[in-house]
């Protein structure tokens, strides 16, 4: 068979090895060759309801807070616990998806889904929807793993749409789980039926990538760096922990500035340890890399301008009018007047495929960036009516469908065929680090600035929240511009 198969590549049969896919190992399998968009669609739907789950409780906080009678800097960990996990299980479920298989390690990560999403639904306690969390947030190791299966079924010329739509089902995924948390709440009491649902999600997400994924590339040899995954998740859990404790504990008080300066200790050893690795986790030299520096300083920073923008929109307008701001509005209405954003994503993402046959993945970032920080920074002045959220919101599904449907290009395009893989979960990664550490800068500022004898935000809190996320975006355009400029013809 292997030499009938030799024949084949010579005749032009079978694409030859590394010649239809970009960077893919040994090429795609002969059984995609006619028919990979199916899977394409399977696996853009998976990376879908696998992002569902990052922002389904955002809208949910005062029900968390009522149900579980704590306050906002605890139960903002039922959103940053899952984000953390998720950017420590990004390369490690990446990297056993090397070595035992993608499908194998996508099929895992949506288990871990659906196990997280029941315990969810039967929690009782502040701990336990904090385990269910952390189960959760495994399931962000989807999307780089849908995008190194998409590498390996499509040829070169269909790639840029192929990595578009997928990486853009992130944005989706996380603009629906707000949609999707209102709709449930508005017919439902508590938090814990919204958690049925996305397990019912869940469960036919891994049933139909059972039934229609396959592996079209070799798994490798190697080990795991589970030295590094732990430094790392150590890092990152001192880091928001100190963030997210600073009103409570005191900002110089000694817990909290132990616990910065353990997330500096452990951040230096964790790169230490990735350096002298044989085979490390995360690749420090891919983090500063010419060729991916710009789309990795773009994801961070848009990660934080996005779930920051997630974490303070659906909060702000459901803020009794009573307290000087706010709408006073329903947990669905919070989640339709961000229906915009998730629509826009779609139509969006849809198109930047073929605009970047034109024009550079990195301009495409640059101004969905930009566009990003007007929608978020315009909410810093103008929020006094409803159609000042709803232009918002429009602006932002405008902004953030272009910049993460092209970032997928942009993190890729500069580096050797064989480092695709390694630059898209450094980037999915430096993404998730970005949105963690916004729910942890945000709810801090929340949690500070607050109305006398009451736990309810200021309107200054928000506003303050509002403009160092558009902020945050304005630098990400200004960096992926810069990047552009300097990398201008070079591939």
């Amino acid at each position: 068979m292997a030499v009938a198969r030799e024949r084949a590549e010579r005749e032009g049969a079978v694409p030859g090895r590394g010649e239809a896919g970009a960077g893919r190992e040994g090429g795609a399998e002969g059984e995609w060759a006619g028919r990979p968009w199916p899977v394409v669609v399977v696996l853009a739907a998976a990376a879908s309801v696998a992002s569902v789950q990052q922002t389904a409780v955002l809208p949910l906080l005062g029900r968390l807070q009522a149900a579980l009678h704590a306050p906002l800097t605890s139960v903002a960990w039922a959103f940053t616990a899952s984000l953390l996990v998720g950017a420590v299980a990004t390369p490690l479920l990446g990297r056993m998806g090397d070595l035992y298989g993608r499908r194998r390690m996508l099929i895992g990560a949506l288990v871990a889904l659906v196990a997280g999403s029941v315990l969810g639904a039967v929690s009782t306690s502040l701990a336990v929807l904090v385990a269910a969390r952390v189960l959760q947030g495994v399931s962000m190791a989807a999307l780089p793993l849908t995008v190194g299966i998409v590498r390996d079924v499509l040829p070169r010329e269909r790639l840029p749409t192929g990595l578009g739509v997928v990486s853009a089902t992130m944005g989706v995924g996380v603009g629906g789980g707000l949609v999707l948390a209102g709709v449930v709440a508005r017919y439902t009491g508590g938090y814990r039926p919204v958690f049925w649902v996305i397990a019912g999600l869940a469960a036919v997400a891994t049933l139909v990538v059972a039934l229609v994924v396959r592996d079209a590339a070799p798994p490798r040899t190697g080990r795991l760096d589970l030295p590094g995954a732990a430094l790392l998740g150590g890092a990152l859990v001192s880091l928001l922990l100190g963030i997210g404790q600073g009103r409570v504990w005191g900002w110089t008080s000694g817990r909290v500035l132990g616990l910065l300066a353990a997330a500096l200790v452990l951040g230096a050893l964790w790169i230490v340890v990735e350096r002298r690795a044989a085979e490390p986790l995360v690749d420090i030299a891919m983090l500063t890399h010419r060729g991916t520096i710009g789309a990795s300083l773009a994801s961070l920073l848009l990660g934080f301008a996005l779930y920051g923008g997630f974490t303070l929109i659906p909060n702000f307008v459901q803020t009794p009018a009573r307290a000087g701001y706010g709408f006073g509005a329903s947990v669905l209405a919070a989640g339709l007047l961000l229906l915009p954003t998730t629509l826009l994503m779609i139509v969006v993402s849809t198109q930047a495929g073929r605009l970047m046959r034109r024009v550079p993945a990195a301009l495409l970032v640059a101004a969905g960036s930009g566009v990003t920080a007007l929608a978020i920074g315009w909410l810093a002045v103008f929020h006094d009516h409803r159609w000042d959220v709803l232009g918002a919101t429009v602006l932002l599904g405008v902004g953030v469908g272009l910049a993460f449907a092209a970032l997928g290009t942009m993190a890729v395009e500069h580096v050797r065929a064989d480092q695709t893989a390694v630059a898209s979960a450094v980037n999915s990664l430096v993404r998730l680090v970005g949105g963690a550490v916004a729910g942890a800068v945000t709810t801090a500022l929340l949690a500070r600035d607050t109305l006398p004898g009451t736990s309810v935000p200021t309107e200054h809190a928000y506003a303050t929240g509002f403009a160092l996320g558009g902020g945050v975006a304005l630098l990400a355009a200004a960096g992926s511009l810069v990047f552009h400029l300097l990398t201008r013809g070079r591939r």
